[in-house]
This record gives C-alpha cells, structure tokens and sequence, in this order.
C-alpha cells in the first residue's frame, strides 16, 4: 500500500507560502506558510499533520490491541502534541505525549495498559518517527 501527498512553495522562507494537497482529496491546495508553522497563521503546518496522523494510527493501533483481548472499546480519544526544537542549525521534532483517555464500560485495567503500551510501540507513525513518546493514559469505566 503506498499513499500520496504533494507540496508547492512558493517565495522565501519567511514570506513565501506553501499549499498541501493529498491524493484522497481531503487536502485540497490547504495553506500553509512560516506563520503557522512558527506563530498563528491561519493554515496548517507539517508538525500540526505529523500530531494528526500519529493521533488517528494510535487510536486504531489501540483498538486492534484491545481487539486482540477481546475487549470493544466505546471510544478512544487520542490527542498527539509534537515538540518541535531547535537542535544545532536547523529544527527536530524531538517529542510527541500522547494524550489517550479510553471509554470501556467494566474494563479491565491490566489488559488496558498492555494494550496501551502495544500500541505505541506498534503503530506504524510511532515507528517511523525519530523521538521521544511518551504517553498518559487513561480508562473510563
């Protein structure tokens, strides 16, 4: 399986500005530029996409693990916050916490954490990138 998105850019690095598309279309020339990577444009930045995508591959990570304990979630609230940090001459993204709070009327509080702790270690966004994760996780009864 390979998925596909594209960028353009276009000026300077601090003036310039950019557009993000993916092939599915629910990115479509979507702005993005140094203000809303750096300060509070309006538009996205790739840090902002990297927390989404990591957010989302958890959660189902998540509930593929509690699948395999038999247990269905009700639902699986994933929040991803991406630590980008200047390292030598040029930025890192050096962190990502994850944020999960986990609905499972009567759950079991052993198989959530071994499911938990699976799931980032399995998800495939958590694999590819280069930082430190960490994670607070919470089941809701």
């Amino acid at each position: 399986m390979k998925r596909k998105a594209s960028a353009v850019w276009q000026g300077g690095l601090q003036d310039g500005k950019g557009s993000i598309s993916t092939d599915s279309g629910v990115l479509k020339e979507t702005q993005y530029s140094f203000s809303t990577r750096f300060a509070d444009g309006i538009g996205t930045n790739p840090e902002e996409l990297i927390a989404a995508a990591h957010a989302g591959c958890f959660s189902m990570a998540l509930s593929a693990e509690l699948g395999k304990a038999g247990i269905t979630p009700e639902r699986i609230g994933t929040t991803a916050t991406v630590t980008l940090d200047k390292e030598g001459g040029g930025f890192a993204i050096t962190a990502v916490h994850l944020d999960v709070a986990v609905k499972i009327p009567g759950g079991d509080k052993a198989a959530f954490d071994k499911a938990t702790a699976d799931a980032k270690a399995g998800c495939p966004v958590s694999k590819v990138l280069n930082a430190t994760i960490t994670m607070d996780a919470k089941l809701e009864t």
